[in-house]
């Protein structure tokens, strides 16, 4: 039987006015299909769902975490392991909530139109016209949706075509320009929170944009980040984060994990007096074999990164 709660998943009791109808763990799983065993697995080793809390600690699902359940399990279904399920979320449910207003293929088209304007304007090397279709981009959509399904894809593609007359001056042109905006918008946010959060590249495995913009999912009010200089030295963060005592650093990687990876982090997670996190690519390459380690692995997906962040520091999801 549903009960219903004035909670509103992820925020205190007092934060809402709203009432919202919840059902218990039994409840969801005779309405899935889904074993309690199972939803308590996909929320707590892969963070995929976060029904609320009681009191006395009993779990909660809203029709949402129901319909997440489903989804989840139409994926599986399709031959997609689970441990990448939270991967494929965090890119389509930007689209399922604005497919409540407007056809999918339609958000996309926006999209597509959206990096054609910002692909104009660097060819065209107009930072004035780059600017303002920044804001208007910025004016349109979430943060995660601007950098994951935006701007950051068209980067991308102009890394990778610079064969031709002036395409790496257009890149160096566009990189120089979010590298800015993006490093503008971690100050605002350390600004307004403490810097808990430290945020460091494994030397030479992505480019210096992609770190930032890491840095950005993981930041909120309630935790700012404090992001290392590219080519920090792997053996000197013990120290480092004994200087800055934050809660928690992440690592962050685009590249295929070496073989010696697992073994490197455990060691560094061992020395360190805070939480030890591996983000990007390498995260979800190298989950299986940090396994059962003290060391969380946050994907390389806006939403998702932020979410597995709070669920591990707050103890509600295992490595």
């Amino acid at each position: 039987m549903p009960v219903l709660t004035d909670n509103v998943p992820g925020l205190l009791p007092t934060a809402s006015l709203e009432r919202e109808e919840l059902f218990p763990i039994r409840e969801v799983a005779r309405l899935t299909g889904i074993n309690p065993v199972t939803l308590r697995a996909w929320e707590r080793r892969y963070g995929l769902i976060q029904p609320t809390r009681t009191e006395s600690g009993h779990r909660l699902y809203s029709m949402a975490d129901i319909e997440t359940v489903r989804s989840i399990l139409g994926w599986i279904d399709r031959g997609v392991a689970v441990s990448k399920v939270g991967k494929i979320l965090a890119k389509t449910e930007p689209l399922k909530t604005l497919s409540h207003i407007i056809p999918n293929e339609l958000v996309l088209a926006d999209y597509a139109q959206w990096q054609q304007q910002v692909r104009a304007a660097v060819s065209a090397f107009d930072d004035v016209q780059l600017e303002r279709v920044y804001g208007q981009i910025f004016s349109s959509y979430s943060l995660p949706v601007v950098f994951q399904d935006i701007l950051m894809p068209l980067w991308k593609q102009l890394v990778q075509r610079q064969e031709g007359f002036g395409q790496t001056s257009e890149w160096l042109f566009f990189d120089a320009f979010l590298r800015s905006r993006v490093a503008q918008r971690l100050l605002l946010i350390r600004d307004a929170s403490p810097r808990r959060i430290v945020v460091s590249a494994l030397a030479g495995q992505c480019h210096e944009l992609e770190l930032l913009v890491a840095a950005l999912f993981l930041s909120g009010m309630d935790s700012g980040v404090r992001v290392l200089t590219i080519g920090q030295p792997f053996d000197e963060l013990t120290l480092v984060c004994e200087r800055i005592q934050p809660l928690a650093l992440v690592l962050f990687s685009n590249h295929v994990p070496s073989a010696e990876l697992p073994r490197r982090l455990n060691r560094l997670a061992l020395s360190l007096d805070c939480r030890l996190m591996l983000a990007g690519d390498a995260s979800d390459l190298a989950q299986d074999s940090l396994a059962g380690s003290s060391i969380g692995c946050l994907g390389n997906e806006g939403l998702l990164m932020r979410q597995r962040l709070k669920q591990f520091l707050a103890g509600n999801l295992d490595t």
